[in-house]
């Protein structure tokens, strides 16, 4: 199979959670490579440094940009910059989003703060964003493809994570609907459901236990970055060009055997007893 259906020179995507060193970054890095100029969007002017600021060193065609992506100015700010850039739209990748281990907690504790934050940062931002791009790419009649991260705690239960698990179950449900409103457009509106991806902000909450990854996943270990990204890569490229409204899940068969729960209930990935104790109490 020739390469041709893997190429996205020419095109612009917008990538949205750029530069948290994770599977943004590896987004960032794997669709530039794949030729396309990737406007990187993250809120903290230290993480596109850290993170995106390399890759453009390296060469590859990438265009940080510090904007807020849950906020209609910082929409605004993307598009602008969107519009600035050689080349012409075509994707979008929402990765903005995740919950701080703080987000962990039973229902009956969650308030409506913590529940309009996670819908905030994990849905608003994701809608409110693929909108915009929707919208840029109909009023130029350019196909395009919309790729976001939804997560497995959106596509099985979330026990003591309710408010994030809902809000990524409401991504995948966004998704189904826009991908028919747009088909007619050309524009592929798609998701991935990472499973346990070893990501930094994973670490602030799940630690090291090849044992339990065996036990737990039927490949028997945590996923890569760039394999999320590789994930995504497809779901832009022609190679998807006749898959519209999907979630893939891309977790190592984790949910095929879902045995990563103690007697609990609680994640047996949560990184130690005092962290597990807190968020059931």
């Amino acid at each position: 199979m020739s390469d041709e259906f893997l190429d996205l020179t020419g095109r612009i995507v917008i990538v949205s959670g750029a530069a948290g060193g994770g599977i943004g970054t590896s987004v960032t890095r794997m669709v530039a490579q794949a030729g396309a100029t990737v406007v990187a969007v993250s809120r903290s002017e230290d993480n596109l440094n850290k993170h995106i600021k390399p890759l453009v060193a390296e060469g590859l065609s990438v265009v940080p940009v510090a904007a807020d992506a849950s906020t209609d100015g910082g929409i605004a700010t993307v598009l602008e910059v969107a519009r600035r850039t050689e080349g012409e739209l075509y994707g979008l990748v929402n990765v903005a989003g995740g919950a701080a281990p703080a987000t962990w907690m039973p229902s009956t504790r969650v308030t409506r703060e913590d529940w309009r934050a996670l819908f905030t940062q994990n849905l608003e931002t994701m809608f409110f964003m693929s909108q915009a791009v929707a919208a840029e790419l109909k009023s130029r009649s350019l196909p395009g493809s919309i790729v976001s991260i939804s997560s497995i705690s959106g596509m099985n239960t979330a026990p003591f994570h309710v408010g994030y698990g809902t809000a990524k179950a409401a991504l995948v449900a966004a998704t189904r609907t826009m991908a028919v409103e747009l088909a007619t457009d050309n524009i592929r509106v798609n998701a991935i459901a990472p499973g346990v991806t070893a990501t930094p902000a994973s670490g602030t909450y799940v630690d090291d236990d090849t044992e339990r990854d065996r036990r737990a996943i039927a490949m028997g270990r945590r996923g890569r970055p760039e394999e999320q990204a590789g994930a995504i890569l497809f779901l832009l490229s022609d190679l998807s060009s006749y898959i519209t409204g999907q979630t893939i899940l891309v977790d190592g068969g984790l949910n095929l055997k879902w045995t990563h729960m103690g007697a609990d209930h609680t994640s047996l990935f949560l990184k130690d007893d005092t962290f597990r104790a807190a968020i059931t109490r």
